[in-house]
């Protein structure tokens, strides 16, 4: 049963392994190959205009690019395109031919036999395919590389007419090959053109030039994007910069570099392009924030200026983190619960740049669930990991992709797709109010332990002679007043010149107020009993205050009295007067007392 089961994997895996290979067409003939192998930087852009010729009579729908092994490996890009029409390649295997590599392009039209297509541009971008040459130089000395190919290309057609045509970043070519006819013009070697070339043919080619251009690589490119539904998505990229160019030979001169304006090897800056929303722009590395960069603002983008901490010569590196942040609204997409997010692979690093290993980390919001994404270019995705941050219950779903040879052209979107539940926006809000109100509760719950061993028997006795002589000094105040009352009663029948009913009227007010005396004095002597228990010295001085509110009370007590005869006409005006005047001045000294006493409660 085992030895059944490996022998229809094996014959699924043959199946898919013949469904990627295809055959070279014969009848297919390139009549006319225009290319351009652009040397003017770090990258190698070699473009090829080819008009095809089917000779035979079955339609056409397809033609192979070929690559040799030395171009398969340092690929980076490679499209082809009618006009503005985009065609679309694929990777393919043809048998019995070792050290080429093919791509199949599908033609947009089918090519009839005997018809001519259309010229077809096949765009192809190698990365490190310039070698410097010398390979180390001295501070100040001009940078050499070499360039080897071949003077034809290698199809796997005939090819009736070809001619190419290198470009160089300046005129001072040091040697380059030459198979007749060749010319070379200014900064333009033109090879061509040739006739009649085999399938297949190849003629070493050879080209030492000076250039000034910037050979800087991403070694490791690593892209966060953390996103928010509340509206922000925030970019973080840490990159590895190495400057591949000639390696500097010898010690590095300060005072030589400051004198050079005109260096030609090391990279003093680079300018990094942002989306034009980017916003809270930041450039660090591991000893803080670097303050060397500039910014600018422009209407489609934002421009950032990097200048790292020292220059960058050939074999020297550098290790930085710029992040940014940008609305969601401008990313992220929905209909009800579905989501899609479209965002750039990568940014614009620098110009003509390269990006040996690239990967992508995508934080999506707790709670997500089926994932999909869509890329322009094939990416390897890893398996999805979790990343914990604030307010986070099981962790966020981080969506990784690995790409490598990237380059300026990869700057394309990917598209990905996923359900989020509505209800879960509330999760977050809802776990700040719990954790409040968890706090409150422990507050609460902390203030009312008791988590003493044994009761402090002093600290409570304390704790009670205070709340008593709190009471005490509230009870007095209320007996203050009463007095305040009676004298005010005192005074108002003084002033009205003793009407009918003003004796019975005022015998009725001071009996209510006496009443009223009365009970809060025997609170405050219900008081003294408990405070005597705790504390004797305190004791002494409701005592006291007791004491001298006697005086304060037998002194308006008589007041009242005499008001009484008075009223009654029992006592003379002059008597009144008399005793009135002594009474008060008794009052007054003992109600000072009393202020004194009750001032130390």
């Amino acid at each position: 049963m085992s030895f059944l089961v490996r022998l229809i994997s094996f014959l699924c895996l043959l199946s898919l392994g013949l469904s990627a290979t295809d055959v070279i067409n014969k009848d297919i003939v390139f009549k006319n190959l225009e290319r351009k192998i652009d040397l003017t930087t770090q990258l190698v852009k070699i473009s090829s205009k080819i008009t095809i010729e089917n000779t035979g009579s079955s339609p056409v729908k397809y033609f192979l690019v070929t690559l040799t092994s030395e171009e398969f490996e340092k690929l980076s890009y490679l499209g082809a395109q009618v006009g503005s029409y985009q065609l679309t390649t694929a990777e393919t295997l043809i048998p019995n031919h070792p050290g080429y590599h093919f791509y199949r392009v599908d033609l947009r039209d089918v090519l009839q036999g005997g018809k001519i297509s259309s010229p077809v541009e096949v765009e192809v971008v190698l990365a490190g395919a310039l070698q410097p040459y010398p390979a180390s130089i001295q501070q100040g000395e001009k940078q050499l590389v070499v360039y080897e190919g071949s003077h034809w290309t290698p199809a796997a057609y005939r090819v009736t007419s070809q001619t190419t045509t290198v470009m160089l970043p300046s005129p001072n070519a040091e040697s380059f090959t030459k198979l007749k006819p060749t010319s070379h013009s200014d900064t333009n070697i033109v090879y061509g053109p040739y006739e009649s070339i085999p399938a297949f043919s190849a003629d070493p080619m050879r080209v030492h030039y000076e250039t000034s251009s910037s050979f800087l690589t991403i070694t490791n490119l690593e892209r966060v994007l953390e996103v928010s539904h509340w509206g922000n998505i925030a970019v973080e990229e840490t990159i590895d910069l190495l400057h591949t160019g000639a390696k500097l030979k010898g010690p590095f001169s300060r005072y030589d570099y400051q004198r050079d304006h005109n260096a030609h090897t090391n990279v003093k800056s680079f300018r990094t392009i942002l989306p034009a929303s980017a916003r809270d722009v930041y450039y660090r590395d591991e000893i803080g924030n670097i303050s060397t960069s500039n910014l600018r603002v422009r209407d489609d983008s934002v421009e950032v200026d990097l200048r790292p901490r020292f220059p960058l010569f050939g074999g020297w590196k550098t290790h930085y983190k710029l992040g940014y942040n940008v609305p969601s609204y401008e990313y992220l997409y929905n209909s009800g619960e579905q989501y899609a997010l479209k965002m750039r692979i990568l940014d614009h690093v620098y110009d003509d740049m390269v990006v040996e290993q690239l990967l992508l980390k995508i934080i999506l919001p707790e709670g997500v669930k089926d994932i999909l994404i869509s890329t322009p270019f094939p990416v390897t995705r890893e398996d999805d990991g979790l990343f914990a941050t604030y307010l986070d219950t099981v962790g966020r779903v981080v969506v990784s992709l690995r790409a490598a040879k990237l380059n300026a052209l990869h700057i394309q979107d990917f598209t990905l797709y996923y359900k989020f539940p509505g209800l879960l926006m509330l999760q977050e809000p809802l776990l700040v109010v719990a954790a409040f109100l968890a706090l409150f509760i422990a507050v609460m719950i902390w203030v009312r332990l008791d988590l003493t061993l044994s009761p402090d028997r002093d600290a409570e006795a304390k704790m009670r002679v205070s709340s008593h002589c709190s009471l005490v000094a509230s009870r007095h105040y209320k007996r203050v007043a009463i007095y305040h009352a009676m004298l005010d009663e005192i005074t108002k029948q003084q002033g009205l010149g003793n009407p009918p009913n003003a004796l019975s009227q005022f015998q009725a007010n001071i009996k209510k107020l006496q009443a009223n005396l009365k009970d809060e004095s025997q609170a405050i002597a219900e008081l003294l009993a408990k405070i005597r228990s705790d504390n004797s010295e305190v004791a002494e001085k409701v005592n006291e205050l007791q004491k001298y509110d006697r005086e304060v009370r037998e002194a308006v007590v008589q007041q009242c009295s005499n008001m009484e005869k008075l009223l009654g006409k029992k006592m003379a005006k002059q008597a009144y007067a008399d005793q009135e005047q002594e009474l008060s001045k008794r009052r007054e000294e003992a109600m000072d007392k009393l202020r004194n006493v009750a001032a130390l409660l």
